[in-house]
């Protein structure tokens, strides 16, 4: 489990589900300016950033090739831990296709599955979500495809205009792929997250679940001692997570 100190004064900040790039990168634009804002302003007090995947709509890593755009993000990312600010991503469903990038140019580990962090006092398991607990049908066998390494090789040898614009056109268009297909809230005993944490919890305490996929902002209890948290999305709600070294709160960006 790896340990995160957090200093009288200072932060953990929590933030998911951007889908920069969707619809378009035009129209995206205004939303990854906020989230830069956003960025800009976290820094001056962060100890540490999470960021829990689909922080773009669409990202894959050719050879010698990533996605065009997203040159603000990119740029805020690699000023923040050129000054020795941690950031940790957790890749989604819609950039699972991550692979060393953004290691060896803006020195952001890159986590596949969810883990346990020791935050001061306080544990917390983060991850996407994505595939997790009884539900996500449709998209777990998806997903089987989406890392398979012959798909992923047979992908890579399309010409990259070919299959980002491809890729891009079943991220918006495929509900499985997109998330759209449930973005209501089902209950306390029905999200599919709450039950997985509620089960991780038997095997191993967390003080905090974190989890995005949802887009849905919720906070609810698993015990007396343990919660669990989606982080809402950067579409509709811009919400984020904030940790002082104590106390974690949701909150709101711009509104």
């Amino acid at each position: 489990m790896k340990s995160i100190t957090v200093p009288i004064g200072k932060k953990v900040y929590f933030a998911s589900d951007n889908h920069l790039g969707a619809p378009t990168q035009e129209l995206s634009l205004p939303r990854e300016k906020k989230f830069v804002a956003w960025l800009d302003r976290v820094k001056d007090d962060a100890a540490a950033i999470f960021l829990l995947g689909d922080l773009f709509d669409f990202w894959f890593e050719y050879k010698t090739v990533v996605p065009k755009g997203f040159t603000r993000t990119l740029g805020k990312l690699a000023e923040i831990t050129d000054s020795g600010i941690p950031i940790y991503y957790f890749v989604g469903n819609h950039d699972l296709w991550m692979n060393g990038y953004f290691e060896k140019e803006l020195n952001i580990p890159v986590y596949h599955k969810p883990e346990q962090f020791k935050i001061n006092n306080t544990t917390f398991f983060v991850g996407h979500g994505d595939g997790l607990g009884p539900g996500d049908k449709g998209y777990k066998r998806m997903k089987k495809l989406f890392t398979n390494r012959i798909a992923q090789w047979c992908f890579r040898w399309l010409h990259p205009d070919l299959g980002v614009r491809l890729a891009q056109y079943f991220s918006i268009n495929n509900k499985l792929i997109s998330g759209e297909e449930d973005i209501h809230f089902l209950g306390n005993d029905k999200e599919w997250l709450v039950q997985y944490s509620r089960r991780k919890l038997i095997e191993k305490h967390s003080d905090y679940f974190i989890f995005g996929h949802r887009h849905l902002p919720l906070e609810i209890s698993l015990s007396e001692t343990s919660s669990y948290i989606n982080l809402g999305d950067w579409i509709s709600y811009y919400t984020y997570g904030e940790f002082d070294g104590t106390n974690f709160s949701l909150e709101t960006f711009g509104k």
